[in-house]
């Protein structure tokens, strides 16, 4: 039993790292699995997603869920956002994730509350567009 709890705290160890390593990054499970395989240090499928969720569930990871039709996004707790949840934008030709810290969705926010009775639920919202490395249109 021993060697089985420190096979666990090694691979928490090793995602521990890579997950400091990519602050201000979005990743998904995936994009774990497929980065321990190719630098020599498979970890399986289940090991990845439940080390995840330990993560999530102490705060050291966020988990974003976009849609129906995406995989679950996560980021390491220590990134961006000053506040535990963001809105996000999400470039519909190269599928990045950007954050979106701006007063005047703030303002946007207290209006809709305001004036049409709807608060809005930061986690689960996210803007559609093109970032300006894919929009042909340069502002």
């Amino acid at each position: 039993m021993a060697i089985k709890g420190s096979y666990r705290t090694k691979h928490k160890e090793e995602l521990q790292k890579y997950l400091e390593s990519t602050k201000g990054s979005h990743f998904s499970a995936s994009d774990i699995y497929d980065h321990f395989k190719a630098i020599g240090h498979p970890m399986g499928k289940t090991t990845v997603y439940r080390q995840l969720e330990d993560l999530v569930s102490s705060g050291e990871v966020k988990k974003f869920i976009i849609d129906e039709n995406t995989s679950a996004c996560y980021e390491y707790a220590g990134s961006l956002c000053s506040h535990s949840d963001c809105i996000h934008m999400k470039c519909e030709k190269c599928n990045k994730l950007f954050h979106l810290e701006c007063s005047d969705v703030l303002e946007l926010e207290k209006h809709i509350l305001a004036h049409h009775n709807f608060r809005i639920n930061r986690t689960r919202t996210v803007l559609y567009g093109l970032c300006s490395d894919c929009d042909g249109e340069k502002a």
